[in-house]
């Protein structure tokens, strides 16, 4: 299942944080992440879902 969230959080970052923590601190954070460019929100998501 990790793997399916993985590449769902490389295509849209947020809906990946989103998955793994619901409306946490962390699905906020990565949305002002992923605004402000593309691959910090990829790198956040990652290290999100990895961590759980």
């Amino acid at each position: 299942m990790d793997f399916i969230r993985i590449i769902i959080a490389i295509l849209l970052p947020p809906l990946g944080v989103f998955l793994q923590v619901g409306f946490a601190g962390a699905f906020w954070l990565n949305i002002l992440l992923t605004l402000l460019g593309y691959i910090p929100g990829i790198v956040h998501a990652v290290y999100i879902i990895a961590k759980r």
